[in-house]
């Protein structure tokens, strides 16, 4: 296994997790060609937290829209009112038939113009978030993208600032520029702010209920999302979650900190395999009911084999929703229609594997994650890997790093198969890079690949900045003189293909911004694991986003 790359060999079968590659917003070279376009927000949110959705309302209420749209319009008027950019001359000013009088006549046109792309954009939100008038409701706009429009609007102002004083800069400097710097949440790679309320169920699990887990789709990622559902499943039906034998699974206890769950929640709510063979003797499940019905709970043939090979005695296998096995994907389910279906008084359930089973996502997918607790996130690694991990960052990296997961093994054809290909040359992957080592102002990068040397060491030779190498920084071999892994290998986990690929996780999520492959659930688990622990940032991203490929193989 490639060190600093294997976190990545997890993937090998990965699907496609969340709809990535983004349309870049214009530059303001490519505004001044083209005519405004409004902002598009669609496909937007399902059901907002409450916080949010009041947020919405005080931000979008017509009486703070109408005085954002008018307060630049305004500005204009009165600037141009009082002589415009000719009020700011020095007595010494040259005639207005001088070059300087052009400057200040092209920067207010431009300034207008801007203030004119300004107002279209904000009406468009305005008009969004308006009272109906034909009876239909207004497009829901979501919290992210409601963060997102702001920031807009806020770099675009600034361009309006920018322009209208350009004209009287001195050519020994651009001071004014430092009055237009403002501290503003969304500029810049600072921190994402958590919400202050998730929406949460509480675990409270009945007495001899259990859930078994069963995840078989994928790698490692493919199983913690997996895991995650099933920890959802077992709040919602109030039953105790069995993790997955090793016979059959990973070893969850050397990558995971089950306890750190159990302590968060506040009770015991998770017991691996063998506690409950311990407990329960002879291991039968009671009703096997199938969330996936196509092919029923994903069992073949050879995984009905190794639970029965465990000495687990199965019951009749069911499909929850029968009907779904003639639909190429599974509708998308809610609460309402999981409890009634799955509520049983049977001790022991299972339901199959649950990576591709859509269970209320919104819900899953915000920071802290779904469940009621006391901690920043439930899942997350062991404390020998997130001690090792900081240590590795204290020798290696410093506090201030980008770290890079750069899927490349088997994700050529992966992406290609793809409606936009995710999969992009060398040269071009390192252009993306520097636009964010440019604003991140980072002088290393933490790099967790499965690439060849070949493809790294060329990367390596694209990435420079300022006339300096930025230094692409993997996990070395490992040295008994060097400390920072040493207790994983006092406790027997050094080399472990799944810890290593947690301990990669764990440096990425460290980060203070993180440049993730579209389409990797190993990617995927990293942002969860940021967003749970608070340190995501307004520069996160995947690699290229909003770009494709510049050129592209055809299909064998």
């Amino acid at each position: 296994m490639d060190r600093g790359s294997s976190a990545s060999d997890e993937d090998d079968d990965l699907e496609t997790f969340v709809p990535q590659n983004h349309a870049k917003p214009p530059s303001p070279s490519a505004r001044s060609r083209s005519p405004p376009s409004s902002f598009s927000v669609a496909a937007l949110r399902p059901a907002l937290p409450s916080s949010a959705a009041s947020l919405g309302r005080i931000l979008w209420s017509r009486r703070y829209l109408v005085l954002f749209v008018s307060l630049p319009l305004l500005f204009l008027i009165l600037f141009v009112s009082f002589g415009g950019a000719t009020s700011l001359r020095l007595p010494s000013a040259a005639p207005a038939a001088d070059p300087a009088a052009s400057r200040m006549r092209e920067a207010e046109l431009h300034a207008l113009y801007l203030l004119r792309f300004q107002r279209s954009g904000l009406l468009s939100l305005f008009n969004r978030t308006a009272a109906p008038t034909n009876g239909s409701a207004p497009a829901p706009i979501s919290l992210s993208d409601l963060q997102s429009a702001l920031e807009s609007q806020i770099k675009i102002n600034r361009e309006i600032q920018a322009a209208l004083l350009s004209s009287h800069r001195s050519g020994s400097g651009n001071a004014t520029d430092d009055g237009l710097d403002l501290d503003l949440p969304f500029a810049g790679c600072r921190k994402r702010e958590l919400p202050a309320n998730r929406r949460t169920i509480e675990w409270n699990p009945k007495k001899d209920r259990f859930l078994l887990a069963i995840c078989i789709s994928g790698q490692m990622s493919n199983h913690l999302i997996c895991l995650e559902k099933h920890m959802f499943m077992a709040a919602l039906l109030g039953r105790t979650l069995v993790v997955p034998s090793q016979k059959m699974d990973y070893s969850y206890d050397r990558v995971l900190d089950i306890n750190h769950i159990n302590d968060c929640i506040g009770r015991k709510v998770m017991i691996t395999y063998e506690e409950f063979v311990e407990k329960k003797k002879k291991v039968a499940i009671d009703q096997f009911i199938c969330y996936a019905a196509s092919p029923p709970c994903f069992l073949d043939e050879d995984h009905i084999k190794k639970l029965k090979g465990l000495g687990i005695s199965l019951g009749k296998i069911e499909a929850a929703w029968p009907e779904d096995a003639k639909l190429k994907e599974p509708k998308k389910r809610f609460v309402g229609d999981i409890t009634p279906k799955f509520s049983t008084e049977a001790e022991v359930l299972a339901i199959g594997d649950m990576f591709y089973a859509d269970v209320e996502d919104e819900w899953l997918n915000q920071p802290g994650g779904p469940l009621a607790h006391k901690c920043k996130t439930l899942i997350q690694p062991s404390r020998l890997i997130l001690l090792t991990a900081q240590r590795f960052v204290q020798t290696f990296l410093g506090g201030n790093y980008i770290a890079l997961h750069f899927r490349r093994h088997g994700f050529l054809k992966f992406c290609n198969v793809k409606k936009e290909s995710c999969f992009f040359p060398i040269p071009q992957a390192a252009e993306c890079i520097l636009r964010i080592v440019e604003k991140a102002n980072a002088p290393v990068i933490y790099l967790s690949t499965d690439a060849a040397e070949s493809e790294t060491n060329l990367l390596q030779s694209l990435v420079v900045f300022n006339n300096r190498q930025v230094p692409l920084v993997k996990r070395p071999e490992h040295d008994s003189s060097e400390k920072w892994d040493a207790l994983l290998h006092r406790n027997h986990m050094g080399g472990d293909v799944q810890v290593d690929a947690m301990l990669d996780k764990t440096i990425c999520a460290l980060s203070n911004i993180f440049i993730g492959s579209s389409g990797s659930t190993f990617t995927e688990d990293i942002f969860r694991l940021r967003r749970g622990w608070g340190s995501a940032s307004h520069c996160d991203e995947y690699l290229c986003q909003g770009e494709l490929p510049n050129y592209i193989a055809e299909l064998d």
